[in-house]
């Protein structure tokens, strides 16, 4: 989850979500992948963007995570426009 700087315009956030939907035909091992914006329905509590992607096994998440297209989406896209982070591993 992301909550994005004050500054961080809409030209911005539409590439995040650009780039970051390029990732499942990219990487083999992404079984699902859902992006999206916060709908606002608690007001200013909440993250304003989210990630959730489901894989195999570990392998597979590792993969995504040290996936050099990946990354670079993140170097460029994301961190200079993100004021916070949340994230969670978790198996099921």
């Amino acid at each position: 989850m992301f909550r994005w700087t004050p500054e961080a315009t809409r030209e911005q956030k539409e590439r995040v979500k650009e780039e970051l939907g390029r990732l499942p035909g990219l990487i083999q091992q992404v079984r699902a992948y859902h992006i999206g914006e916060d709908l606002g329905l608690a007001g200013d509590i909440n993250f304003d963007f989210a990630v959730a992607a489901d894989f195999d096994d570990l392998a597979g998440y590792l993969a995504y995570r040290e996936n050099a297209e990946h990354r670079k989406i993140v170097e460029t896209f994301i961190q200079p426009i993100v004021g916070a982070r949340g994230a969670v591993q978790y198996e099921i």
